[in-house]
């Protein structure tokens, strides 16, 4: 039987695209990517309601090169205690930056915190092909050693600080993971993966998936991860911090939620990720939602699908 959007989410997707103008950019066509994207995300905050009672403090870090990051710090107003915190990492392909997406992970980010009660620092990480690998990955593991040099000033438990992120921003987190595990810390006490951005492999269709409702296309993949990785992308020489579904050990990650959609093409390499997390010990909750493409939630909020994964990720975060 064929896979078919579920009927909700279609038709929130139909009157959101009905209302932009949508040219199929070129592979490798960042500029039209980005223009495209930006607009399309400034549509989207408009279907978020703004959650009250969200504090948001603005901080900064230095890295190793002399770049100045931007940081954001979303609490719940009142919040005084010790208390967990988390690191997030917005989404974008690896080619879309805060300026691009910010509106609507704004909104996100403000929903997750007071629902939760966990509040999240988020991060301006530079993006490819101006910043190629490693410096995304490594600008998301500097804000999680400064979240961790931090703690003690923003009432959080060093012992209770999670890593979570969405579609690039999903594979950037498991790449921190697998760089604090490997670098001795700081300690991540779980990871929050939505429909991770984690194989530079996958470039070629699957015929299971209908190729209009792949919301992040295959070329859309092909450009980012180009964008990225360079003449690296496929071959042999990729770093699973840039690419986790290249790491070959497992073994000591932090426990993982994993979602994603049966119509996102990044649905098999999740699906094995987490059977690989499993297998290496891992405690691993996975969800694959019937119906839905990539970045569902984000884009039909208000669909019961939609409030389904929204749910469940509240649930995991209020476990950290």
């Amino acid at each position: 039987m064929a896979l078919s959007m579920d009927p909700d989410v279609a038709a929130a997707l139909a009157a959101l695209v009905g209302e932009q103008e949508h040219v199929e950019p070129s592979p490798r066509d960042i500029a039209t990517r980005r223009s495209e994207s930006t607009a399309l995300f400034d549509a989207v905050a408009a279907s978020w309601p703004v959650a009250t009672g969200v504090e948001v403090h603005d901080y900064a870090l230095t890295t190793a090169d002399g770049a100045e990051l931007p940081l954001w710090w979303y609490r719940p107003e009142g919040t005084d205690t010790s208390g967990p915190g988390l690191l997030y990492l917005h989404g974008g392909g690896m080619i879309l930056a805060w300026g691009h997406v910010g509106r609507v992970y704004d909104a996100v980010l403000r929903e997750y915190v007071v629902s939760s009660g966990v509040p999240a620092l988020v991060v301006d990480y530079r993006v490819a092909p101006e910043h190629p690998d490693p410096t995304p990955v490594s600008d998301c593991y500097a804000a999680l050693q400064w979240l961790a040099e931090h703690a003690g000033e923003l009432g959080v438990d060093p012992a209770r600080i999670g890593v979570a992120g969405d579609s690039a921003g999903g594979g950037l987190a498991a790449g921190v993971s697998l760089m604090a595990r490997d670098r001795g810390g700081p300690a991540i006490a779980q990871q929050l993966l939505a429909y991770p951005m984690l194989d530079d492999r996958t470039v070629e269709p699957d015929p299971q998936l209908p190729p209009d409702a792949l919301i992040w296309t295959y070329d859309d993949n092909a450009t980012g991860w180009g964008a990225l990785l360079g003449d690296a992308a496929g071959g042999p020489d990729v770093s699973a911090y840039a690419a986790p579904a290249r790491a070959t050990d497992l073994t000591g990650l932090p426990p993982t939620y994993i979602d994603t959609g049966d119509l996102d093409i990044f649905r098999n390499e999740d699906v094995e990720f987490a059977r690989r997390l499993a297998l290496a010990g891992v405690p691993t909750e996975l969800h694959v939602h019937p119906g839905c493409p990539h970045g569902f939630e984000t884009f039909a909020p208000g669909t019961s699908a939609s409030r389904q994964a929204i749910d469940n990720r509240v649930r995991w975060l209020r476990r950290l």
